[in-house]
């Protein structure tokens, strides 16, 4: 039998734990995730969330050990996304009566458009909804990480239901960040952030103002672990995240044909560590770029390297840049110095595709393209070496 868990009196984790989950929009879940839905008991039972539509029944079943689905008043729905609201289709036909609660304008018109019409009722931030001797009060987090995210607090517990915000994707027969450990939970939040609210860093830290006020001894996400003992110090990371002040740090990337771009990278990385700057060297091959972002995240350097095939850089390194874009903050990578390089043997293409794709972005190509034709001979290297020592004690 699937077991609700009691997080605070009368309010109940009801979700699902999707132990195999192993891909989630482009990047690796090795430790599969969660879909987080909690049920509080008041005068009028409300569900915060529900889950992906797969684990519909896991749902229902813990709720049903709580109360009967049909008592259901209120469903919160803090976000469109179908790993939130997939089951929401079930539980309303197991709770007819219930009004669905939705940011106004976005996620009525959102699960209107998955969904069909229903009872919705649309909030705003400052917004509030008496359940009985709680009241729930809601703060649109918009763009962290779509138009109609939003929060719901609850005052008489001090919870916070955060969405998207402070998650992991992280399945765990535990439920609370002190019982798996703070290491392994900011771990995987950090791997979370990087990868899905990264490219809204500066909302990230608008929604963190709006919250400040709040007194709140636990925050509740949508995936992952729920932090009680380190709700202080997640909330500062994530401030310190959402800055996007880097570390001085650095991080070599790169793919290679005949090892010449592969010895350049290896230099590269040698030139940082002699100038005390921690570095990690990245073959495409061998890492996926889930994994990389999660450390470009707070990288003051990101060096990417590809030879020349075909006219243009390696289709690995390519993705990797797609993809990297594609996370990029609005407003780009202030204070963060791009090092395009490669090697090449007709045309240098490769390397300047790479620098393209850099500037784009938004990163400072201070040390311009370090580009290599033919195979890697001990002068160059020793030249290469020089060059970014010299550019990173600027």
């Amino acid at each position: 039998m699937l077991h609700a868990v009691e997080v605070k009196p009368d309010v109940y984790w009801v979700g699902g734990v999707d132990w195999n989950e192993r891909n989630f929009h482009g990047y690796t879940t090795d430790r599969g995730s969660t879909y987080n839905a909690y049920l509080i008991m008041d005068e009028h039972p409300t569900l915060v969330d529900t889950c992906k539509s797969e684990f519909a029944d896991e749902l229902i079943e813990r709720v049903r050990e709580v109360v009967d689905p049909a008592r259901i008043e209120y469903i919160v729905a803090n976000h469109v996304e179908q790993d939130h609201s997939g089951a929401l289709p079930a539980v309303c036909a197991l709770a007819p009566n219930a009004r669905v609660v939705a940011s106004a304008p976005y996620g009525v018109s959102g699960l209107t458009a998955h969904y069909g019409d229903r009872s919705y009722l649309p909030v705003k931030t400052g917004d509030t909804l008496c359940i009985g001797k709680r009241t729930l009060a809601f703060t649109q987090t918009v763009m962290v990480h779509w138009p109609d995210n939003m929060v719901t607090y609850s005052d008489a517990d001090r919870i916070l239901f955060s969405n998207d915000a402070f998650g992991q994707h992280f399945a765990s027969s535990k439920h609370f960040d002190d019982e798996v450990g703070l290491p392994e939970v900011l771990a995987q939040a950090k791997k979370y952030y990087a990868n899905i609210v990264m490219p809204y860093s500066r909302h990230v830290e608008r929604a963190l103002d709006a919250l400040s006020g709040l007194d709140v001894d636990m925050i509740a996400p949508s995936h992952g672990v729920i932090w009680r003992s380190h709700v202080d110090e997640i909330v500062r990371t994530y401030g310190r995240w959402s800055s996007l002040a880097p570390d001085d740090f650095a991080i070599v990337v790169y793919d290679s044909m005949w090892h010449t771009t592969e010895a350049m990278a290896r230099q590269i990385l040698e030139a940082f560590i002699e100038c005390g700057v921690p570095a990690r060297l990245f073959d495409l091959k061998a890492n996926h770029i889930s994994d990389i972002m999660t450390e470009a995240l707070t990288a003051k350097y990101v060096a990417v390297g590809s030879p020349t095939l075909n006219n243009g850089m390696l289709p690995t390194v390519a993705a990797f840049l797609c993809y990297l874009k594609g996370l990029s903050p609005k407003g780009g990578w202030e204070g963060r110095v791009g090092i395009p390089f490669g090697s090449y043997g007709w045309g240098p293409n490769g390397p300047e595709e790479v620098a393209a794709a850099l500037e784009g972005c938004g990163f400072d190509l201070a040390l311009g393209t370090l580009a290599h034709q033919w195979t890697e001979d001990e002068e160059h290297l020793a030249q290469l070496h020089e060059t970014v020592k010299a550019g990173v004690r600027a």
